[in-house]
């Protein structure tokens, strides 16, 4: 009870305040509005007064403005000791000068003067109620003027001879207005204080909403990344389990788990995206890239698949399609790959149709038309309006016979509204299915671009995603893992000329033993699956569980290859390989590969700073680490090269 009597007056002072500041707000109002009385009043008062009137009420508004000053600036929340006196009798006062000029209305107007007033006093009073929010007492402060000179009415018209019944009837009609007034002032200040107690708590559930949110990202980020350690293992083993068995029944059950890993990677990829796009973190980058070899590269790498299931994969328009362009390619492989794939699980005879257009626009940029379309059983007008809705795959059978989660048009779509484009569909039942992506991509910045050499990730796994069977005997070398670098530095092919019997004359005393190779990661399980991967290549293997382990034995052991995990507690991947860099022992300059969940642009960007060589990211794949470690060994054979041909000197390539 002590608190809330406390807190009362708290309340009374911020009403207060808040009508003082709300009638600093209506200031240029009020004034207007005086100027607007003179004017239409001169022809019934003279001149002279209602100039002299109007100035007066200006002069009465700046000293106002003078003594509510510290309040309307925020300096203070309420006046005290006499400042806050002479400012209440100036509010009195400035409302009772504003009715006085009822008083010559009635004495020079006579009767329609009296109307008059009566109309400028109930205009009077409105304004005052409007403008006194909350606050009882700036409230009583400009209404009681407004009142006392309505109450007069009945005498005015007493004295100008009117009968009593018409007396007591004005009396009546002035009793009835101000209860009226004061009634509809605290229903305004009922629903005044409901507005604010709602607005309080929809910006209370607001920030609860982004709590959540913000703890739901935690909370799918750290998932993401602990269930991608046992899919790695799952993959791993499976692959060794495949390598290794004795007949094909062995064989089909490794093929078989495989299978389940690469469901559960692509399923556990679709929720993170999902997540990620509802929560708005999803963000497009803007770079310059080459359009034609993307598209290139996506049909060149779903030719396969599509005619291991029969089906044949049309191309049409590809000439009309610009080269360099500017936008972001890899959200864009991720929708051309997921109409592919949605094309390719749902087609069981006939084709796969891409058709590509594009035209100049005057600005400078190009818009382009990707349409996905397949000869699969399409869809009813019933299943069309359902079908970029998430985790709903239009019909119930559909889970079942295809696998997936429904997840994969609508992040499509989103992907497409993200970088200022639209998906749509087309469709018949019987009559197969038509996607077409719209965009504006700008002209690129710096006129040609180079083609990229490496297919990336989303393609490789959106393929993974849709195989359902796999020959005994790989024809296509292994993928290569992502790239941190732009660019995949190129080897010069052997001269024809070269010497095949000419040796090294230098001597290695390291030649033919075992890559020595340093295993960084937390997780037993990641460390044991990279362990797995190696052994068949007669790698001599050091594992560490974290970055100070890591750091003590690099101090003592010079390594040929170091595998560093990226989220690990005490200290972390990219710090550790700081300090390994920065250190100057044996192992400043040995390759290290990056071996994360985390597969930002910003995340690789930050292992690149930390001075990691490559990039694998997990889930781990036998034939994606030992890509890693050819294109690592190559790059490091190219850039020893020129050194030691530098090394052999003029003299020597003279002799």
């Amino acid at each position: 009870m002590a608190i809330a009597q406390a807190d009362m007056p708290s309340a009374a002072s911020d009403d207060w305040t808040a009508a003082i500041r709300q009638r600093r707000k209506a200031l240029l109002q009020r004034m207007s509005m005086a100027a607007a009385v003179a004017l239409v009043f001169s022809p019934i008062l003279s001149w002279t007064l209602c100039v002299g009137w109007v100035l007066g009420y200006f002069t009465i508004q700046l000293l106002e403005l003078w003594l509510f000053s510290p309040v309307n600036q925020g300096k203070v929340e309420r006046l005290r000791g006499a400042r806050f006196l002479a400012a209440n009798v100036l509010l009195l006062g400035n409302v009772f000068y504003f009715g006085s000029l009822s008083v010559p209305l009635w004495l020079v107007g006579g009767p329609m003067g009296g109307i008059c007033a009566a109309m400028l006093l109930s205009a009077g009073t409105i304004y005052a109620m409007i403008n006194a929010p909350r606050s009882k007492a700036v409230l009583a402060l400009t209404v009681t003027p407004h009142f006392l000179y309505l109450a007069a009415t009945p005498v005015f018209m007493a004295m100008f001879g009117a009968s009593p019944g018409f007396v007591t009837a004005a009396a009546i009609a002035v009793g009835v207005f101000i209860t009226y007034c004061l009634s509809t002032w605290q229903r305004m200040n009922h629903a005044r204080v409901a507005e604010s107690a709602a607005r309080v708590e929809a910006e209370e559930k607001c920030a609860g909403a982004e709590r959540i949110m913000e703890g739901r990202g935690a909370f799918l980020a750290a998932i993401g990344h602990d269930l991608r350690t046992p899919i790695s293992a799952i993959l791993t083993g499976s692959a060794e389990l495949e390598r290794g068995a004795k007949d094909n029944s062995a064989r089909e059950q490794a093929r078989l788990i495989s299978d389940a890993g690469f469901m559960m990677k692509a399923l556990l990829d679709d929720l993170l995206d999902h997540a990620k796009l509802d929560a708005g973190h999803m963000t497009v980058d803007a770079i310059d890239f080459d359009l034609r070899d993307l598209l290139n590269q996506s049909a060149r790498f779903w030719r396969g698949p599509v005619r291991s299931k029969g089906l044949k994969l049309r191309i049409e328009g590809a000439a009309s399609v610009p080269r360099s362009v500017r936008g972001d390619p890899m959200r864009l492989r991720q929708v051309l790959n997921n109409l592919i794939s949605n094309a390719l699980k749902f087609t069981a005879e006939g084709a796969i149709t891409l058709r590509f257009s594009a035209w100049a626009e005057d600005n400078g940029g190009h818009a382009v038309l990707i349409e996905v379309s397949d000869t699969g059983p399409g869809m009813s007008a019933e299943q069309l309006t359902r079908l970029f809705t998430p985790y709903d795959q239009t019909d119930p059978g559909v889970s079942a016979r295809f696998g997936g989660t429904g997840l994969g048009l609508a992040i499509s779509r989103q992907l497409a509204d993200l970088m200022g484009g639209r998906l749509t569909a087309r469709s018949e039942a019987g009559k197969g299915a038509s996607f077409t992506l719209a965009l504006r991509l700008e002209a690129a910045e710096i006129g040609d671009v180079a083609p990229s050499s490496v297919l990336d990730r989303e393609s490789r796994d959106a393929v993974a995603r849709v195989l359902s069977s796999r020959p005994n005997s790989p024809s296509t070398p292994p993928p290569l893992p992502q790239s941190l670098m732009q660019q995949e530095p190129a080897t010069d092919p052997v001269s024809p000329n070269a010497d095949p019997t000419v040796e090294d004359p230098v001597e290695d005393d390291d030649e033919g033993r075992p890559m020595r190779v340093l295993v960084v990661d937390d997780h037993d399980i990641n460390r044991r699956a990279i362990q797995l991967i190696l052994q068949p290549l007669g790698c001599d293997i050091a594992t560490a569980a974290d970055g100070m382990a890591a750091l003590k034995i690099c101090e003592t052991t010079d390594f040929d290859l170091i595998f560093m995990d990226v989220r690990m507690p005490e200290l972390d991947g990219r710090e550790t390989t700081r300090r390994i860099r920065a250190g100057g022992g044996p192992n400043a300059l040995a390759p290290i590969i990056a071996v994360t969940a985390d597969t930002s642009p910003d995340d690789i960007a930050a292992c690149t700073d930390a001075g990691m060589t490559y990039f694998v990211p997990k889930p781990i794949t036998p034939p994606m680490l030992l890509g890693a470690i050819t294109h690592v060994m190559t790059m490091a054979q190219s850039e020893a090269g020129p050194e030691a041909q530098s090394e052999v000197g003029p003299e020597t390539a003279a002799a």
